[in-house]
C-alpha cells in the first residue's frame, strides 16, 4: 500500500505519533517513509502498544526534553535502540510538566493560570519560545546534533520526540519537511495535526480544569498548536538568516553538501 502523508498513528495509544514520510517536494519526489517519526513521549502508551512501537523498527531515539522532564518519565527501554538525550530549552523553565493533568487540575494552580494565560498572554509567551527554539544557545546545540544524528551519526530509522510533541518537536519536523522542499502548507499541516490528533487525546485535563473552576478555552493556546507560534519560528530564521538554507548552515553549521545529503538520504 502506498504510504500517505500525515498518516494515523502506528501506535493507537500515541495518536501524536507519525511518520514525516510521504509528503510531495517541489523537485518531484517524495519524502522516504518509515525513516522518520514524530511524537509525543510514550507515558500514555498502553502495554499492548509495545508491540507497534518495536514493529517501526527504530533504532534511535531522540529525545528532546529536559533532564526533568526524563527523570519523570523516562522513555521505555528499548533493545538495540540508541537514547539521544538534546536538551533544546536547558534551563529555560519553559517546558510542560509531565504530570501535567495533575498539575491543571488543583484548584491553586487553576486560579493562577487562569490569570497567567488570560488575555492572549499563552499565546504570545509560547510564540516567544518558538523564536528561542532559533536562536537559544541550547536549541541550536541541540537541534545541531540532532541533524548530524540524521545525516549517519546514528543509525535510523529514527523517532523524535518532546513530551507532548508539539512544540520541540514542531519545529524539528517543519524545519526538516522545509528543507526537504516541502510546499510551505504542507508542512503547516503536518504541524497543525497535533490539533486533530493530540487534543481531543487530552479532553481529560480539559474536563478537570474546568471542575477546578478555570475556563478550559485557555489551555487550547497551551496544549495544542497554532500557525502563529510556526510563524514565529520561520520569522525569526529570515530575520538572522534569511531562510531555511541560512538557517542550517550559519545557524546550525549544516552547510550546503550536508544539506543536499540529507535530502538524498530522506527523499526518494
Amino acid at each position: 500500500m502506498t504510504p500517505s502523508p500525515g498518516a494515523p498513528s502506528p501506535v493507537p495509544s500515541l495518536p501524536n505519533l507519525r511518520d514525516l514520510g510521504a509528503w510531495p517536494t517541489a523537485d518531484g519526489r517524495v519524502v522516504r517513509d518509515g525513516v522518520l517519526f514524530r511524537s509525543t513521549d510514550f507515558s500514555a502508551m498502553a502495554t499492548a502498544d509495545l508491540e507497534h512501537l518495536e514493529n517501526l523498527g527504530v533504532r534511535t531515539i531522540y529525545d528532546l526534553r529536559s533532564a526533568a522532564e526524563r527523570t519523570a518519565l523516562p522513555d521505555p527501554a528499548l533493545p538495540e535502540v540508541a537514547d539521544i538525550h538534546l536538551d533544546v530549552l536547558e534551563g529555560a523553565g519553559m517546558t510542560i510538566p509531565g504530570n501535567i493533568g495533575k498539575f491543571l487540575s488543583d484548584p491553586k494552580t487553576v486560579a493562577m493560570a487562569s490569570q497567567e494565560l488570560s488575555g492572549g498572554k499563552a499565546r504570545d509567551l509560547i510564540a516567544d519560545t518558538y523564536v528561542k527554539f532559533v536562536s537559544m544557545p541550547s536549541a541550536v546545540e541541540s537541534y545541531r546534533d540532532f541533524y548530524r544524528g540524521l545525516l549517519g551519526e546514528h543509525p535510523r530509522p529514527s523517532l523524535f520526540h518532546c513530551t507532548t510533541g508539539k512544540d520541540r518537536t514542531g519545529w524539528a519536523a517543519a524545519s526538516f519537511l522545509t528543507l526537504m522542499g516541502v510546499a510551505k502548507d504542507d508542512v503547516y499541516q503536518d504541524y497543525l495535526l497535533t490539533n486533530d490528533r493530540l487534543v481531543p487525546a487530552l479532553q481529560p485535563i480539559f474536563d478537570d480544569f474546568a471542575a477546578a473552576g478555570g475556563d478550559p478555552g485557555l489551555l487550547i493556546p497551551v496544549l495544542g498548536v497554532d500557525a502563529h507560534y510556526l510563524d514565529a519560528a520561520f520569522g525569526e530564521v529570515d530575520k538572522r538568516f534569511g531562510g531555511i538554507p541560512g538557517y542550517f548552515a550559519d545557524g546550525l553549521g549544516i552547510d550546503d553538501a550536508a544539506q543536499q545529503q540529507l535530502r538524498e538520504l530522506y527523499l526518494v
